[in-house]
């Protein structure tokens, strides 16, 4: 199997501006993703997503911002380093207009880059997947209840 770049496809019934704002605002990611989220939405903007109690926080930095088309940021890197090219991954949000809906293309690349021994890396990619089968269906049911600004 290929680790080079995990990707997801799913229709969404709503309008490519709302779910822009669903996947690059802190109010509306911890509807659907992590327990909480800051961080300012644009390119260079940092910040961190936090599950459970403070269990798990990952530090992210906003890379790309072109509403209501694309919203990217890097995350998992090293403890102490601020996530960038080389140390981290791209996880990337593409939206593409499709009747009334919209089409949301996820994909996360930057797997090889990071380093890590062949079994460390199929374990962190098949987590990574199992993650985003998780989560981008609540993304799917929370957008549609979310009224344009």
């Amino acid at each position: 199997m290929e680790f080079g770049k995990l990707e997801r496809e799913i229709r969404i019934e709503a309008a490519p501006e709302i779910v822009f704002d669903v996947v690059s605002s802190p109010e509306h990611i911890k509807m659907w993703w992590p327990d909480d989220a800051s961080f300012e939405p644009v390119p260079g903007g940092v910040g961190e997503l936090v599950w459970g109690d403070r269990a798990e926080v990952a530090s992210i930095a906003v890379v790309d911002v072109d509403p209501p088309r694309r919203f990217s940021f890097r995350w998992v890197a090293p403890d102490g380093q601020r996530p960038a090219a080389g140390n981290s991954l791209l996880v990337a949000f593409e939206l593409e207009a499709s009747g009334e809906g919209t089409i949301l293309r996820l994909t996360e690349t930057g797997w090889r880059e990071k380093g890590w021994e062949a079994a460390v890396l199929e374990e962190a990619f098949h987590d990574h997947e199992r993650g985003w089968d998780l989560f981008l269906p609540r993304l799917r049911s929370y957008a549609p209840t979310v009224v344009a600004r």
